[in-house]
């Protein structure tokens, strides 16, 4: 290791955890310039233990932030920087994925609805397979559309939107509190820690700082306005937990935790050795600069997330889109709220088309494979993996691919891939366009996906419009770097519109005609109407409502009580006719 004396001061640092559903990553900024000097990254896994099911394990995600700030320090100090002038650190994170723990103990709650056993031995082997496996219910998970359908059923006229006017939210399987409900309904570890006074609410913001600053010992429980407005919990005009809703959920406010603005001073991290920098939390569109009312952003991840700035007043969708807290930057600082439209699948496609169906090996595979071809070739793929977020908010949806010929190939499903990324966009863009009445000019984009240029170019192309994309793609991280480097307290880093670092640009311009993009999208708009209400609440397999019967303790008693009862009477009606003989 370099001596102290030789290290580069480069004046304040500031650092930034971002925790997304694929992955996790550290990165260090230089609060001066803005330049980011490391970072290190670790995937996520994800498991699917039943169709719509989607789980992660806390513990893994907690330790693959430990791994990605050892790594990044090693990197820096290889680099003869000063950790030490690390002043903060910022979190963004994947938002409502949903975590319940035991406070006295810092361990996640079981949920042990996962473990299939057969009929044989099925009382003794489930006790011996109910290991100690630790998950969460990820944002994407669709369990819960039983639980959403009752919710509805319970509202005047059936309606979605009955929350909406606090809440700024459809009730749908996307949202914190259903997933908490489900939990509190189905896992009986969760409900007894509840009613013990054990169990802490959070999501993975709320989990990193709980653990962070100490964890069962002195760890801090809160969440900030922006993670707090997708729970369907929070009042997005109090800017508080709201009692009328957590009566509705029928969800005690003692788990909750304590709401805080986007930028400020929460707590100490006591886990590394060598620094012990303030923990502050993230803003959506502070990386990308879009403060002021109208600007817009588009986010590329595992999903896709386009919000538009709509100032200090939330505006509600007539189309389908969300009224969503985007920061509040500072205790004294007011709100400022966004329209925004969600896509589930866009990255992810990506991942199933490399896992599931093992046609390539690395992303960027992807993207040649689809430069190949350069069209789909009338081929049309809806990755309605999870349902229909907006516009449409459609659970039962599913994923199709239409419009195959023998002449279709892997390179042209490569392409349609793309393509679906990009139509998503454009229907969430529509629906801003027509909440706002103002279209916007061009659109800024961010994630990991933009590293994709034949994406970006369709993008474009399907859109109609120049896509933006800076140079530096990792504004979200930037953000979280930023809001965290200009709280009080801190005050490293000005937010001050003369004082933000120029930002360097790549823009696509469409290079099609608006016809041909118009016939391509009224295509795609026609393959959606066929992913429309494909699935129902309970899955049928092989004509029966639930391929897993014995997944249900209760029902698993009933079938082998009727079983034992039948052979006892077989057994019985024998004997007679021995009898009877005899």
């Amino acid at each position: 290791m370099a001596a102290s004396s030789s290290r580069i001061m480069l004046g304040p640092l500031v650092a930034a955890i971002d925790q997304g559903t694929s992955s996790t990553r550290f990165l260090v900024f230089n609060a001066k310039t803005a330049e980011l000097l490391s970072h290190h990254q670790v995937e996520i896994q994800q498991s699917f233990p039943k169709e719509g099911w989607v789980e992660e394990d806390p513990k893994e995600i907690l330790q693959s932030v430990y791994e990605c700030m050892d790594r990044t320090c090693e990197k820096l100090t290889q680099l003869n920087i000063d950790i030490s002038n690390i002043k903060a650190i910022g979190v963004t994170n994947q938002r409502e994925t949903t975590i319940v723990w035991d406070k006295e103990t810092g361990e996640p709650f079981y949920n042990n609805q996962n473990i299939p056993c057969p009929v044989a031995m099925w009382m003794v082997k489930c006790m011996l397979t109910e290991m100690l496996h630790y998950t969460c219910s990820v944002w994407l998970d669709l369990r819960t559309q039983s639980t959403v359908e009752r919710l509805i059923n319970r509202t005047p006229g059936r309606n979605k939107n009955h929350l909406k006017h606090k809440t700024g939210l459809p009730i749908s399987t996307y949202f914190s509190a259903v997933k908490l409900r489900w939990l509190m309904d189905n896992v009986e570890e969760v409900r007894r820690a509840i009613l013990s006074h054990r169990a802490l609410f959070g999501t993975v913001d709320s989990w990193l700082i709980w653990c962070l600053t100490g964890g069962e010992k002195s760890g801090v429980h809160c969440t900030d306005v922006t993670n707090a407005s997708r729970t369907m919990l929070f009042n997005i005009h109090s800017l508080d937990w709201d009692p009328d809703l957590c009566k509705y959920f029928d969800i005690p406010m003692e788990i909750l935790p304590k709401v805080r603005s986007s930028s400020e001073i929460y707590g100490v991290n006591y886990i590394s050795p060598d620094f012990t920098q303030i923990l502050l939390w993230s803003a959506a569109l502070v990386g990308q600069m879009c403060f002021q009312d109208g600007q817009a952003k588009n986010t590329y991840g595992t999903g896709c997330f386009l919000l538009r700035n709509t100032g200090p007043k939330p505006v509600m969708s007539d189309h389908g889109l969300l009224t969503t807290v985007a920061y509040k930057l500072g205790r004294d600082k007011p709100a400022c709220y966004a329209l925004e439209g969600s896509v589930a699948i866009a990255g992810a496609v990506v991942r199933w088309l490399k896992d599931n169906l093992g046609i390539i090996q690395t992303s960027t595979e992807l993207e040649k494979l689809a430069a190949g071809v350069g069209t789909s070739y009338g081929c049309y793929f809806v990755p309605a993996f999870s349902g229909l977020y907006a516009p449409y908010w459609e659970p039962s949806a599913r994923g199709i691919i239409c419009g195959l010929t023998q002449f279709t190939n892997k390179s042209h499903l490569a392409f349609a891939a793309l393509e679906a990324v990009c139509f998503q966009t454009r229907e969430i863009l529509d629906a801003m366009n027509q909440d706002s009445g103002i279209p916007l000019s061009q659109l800024q984009v961010d994630g990991g996906m933009t590293s994709n240029k034949l994406l970006m170019q369709l993008q474009a192309d399907i859109l109609c419009i120049p896509v933006v994309k800076p140079s530096m793609p990792e504004t979200t991280a930037l953000g979280a770097a930023m809001a965290a480097g200009a709280a009080e307290g801190v005050s490293v880093w000005s937010l001050s519109p003369e004082d933000l670092s120029e930002v360097t640009s790549e823009k696509f311009e469409p290079q099609i005609n608006p016809e041909e993009s118009e016939f391509r999208y009224a295509r795609w708009k026609k393959a959606v109407q066929r992913a429309m209400n494909w699935e129902t609440t309970e899955p049928v397999v092989n004509g029966k409502a639930d391929a897993s019967i014995f997944s249900s303790v209760p029902l698993g008693f009933y079938v082998l009580g009727s079983m034992f009862m039948l052979i006892g009477a077989k057994y019985i009606a024998g004997q007679c006719v021995l009898s009877r003989c005899d």
